[in-house]
């Protein structure tokens, strides 16, 4: 199933395909090794940015100057590559809705790679595969996905990542 969903530019509509509903490990199975769809366009603006940039301390004129950046390599601000990767558990969410979770918990990351810069206002939109699931006991299942971080526009990824999180189902 696709939708067709406003950007969060307030522009053109992004397309992103239905949610998946997980309420189970064994709702899990059958997606294993499977593109489970795109989240909606995510704006990345200056503010956060800024914010993050606040939060890191990492105040690099590429992502904090816009007059000095629009002279630079990128021809303008662009966002942090860590930035872009601390979306994607937020955008995971456009993709699958967990239900009948008790908890869940970034566990980690395998490889990530950032190829290709994420220019201040710019939509970016996350596509999700799960390639695998692993049940833990008491309920708990261990996901990983192989995540891609698209520009609008742009024929490279900005991220792409190997990301582990774990949930915990209610019995």
């Amino acid at each position: 199933m696709v939708s067709r969903l406003a950007s969060a530019a307030g522009g053109a509509p992004a397309i992103r395909s239905g949610m998946i509903a997980i309420s189970s490990v064994e709702d899990l199975t059958p997606h294993i090794g499977q593109h489970l769809g795109y989240s909606a366009g995510h704006l990345v603006t200056q503010e956060r940015v800024d914010t993050f940039a606040e939060a890191t301390g990492d105040h690099q004129w590429i992502h904090v100057d816009p007059v000095r950046a629009a002279e630079g390599p990128f021809g303008g601000t662009i966002a942090h590559g860590y930035l872009t990767l601390s979306l994607g558990p937020t955008m995971i969410h456009d993709i699958v809705k967990w239900e009948n979770v008790r908890m869940g918990v970034n566990y980690g990351l395998n490889k990530v790679r950032f190829p290709s810069p994420v220019p201040v206002g710019s939509n970016l939109r996350l596509g999700a595969v799960l390639t695998g699931a692993e049940p833990l006991g008491d309920g708990g299942v261990q996901v990983t996905m192989d995540l891609t971080f698209e520009v609008e526009g742009s024929p490279k990824p900005a991220c792409v990542a190997e990301l582990i999180l774990r949930y915990y189902f209610n019995q």
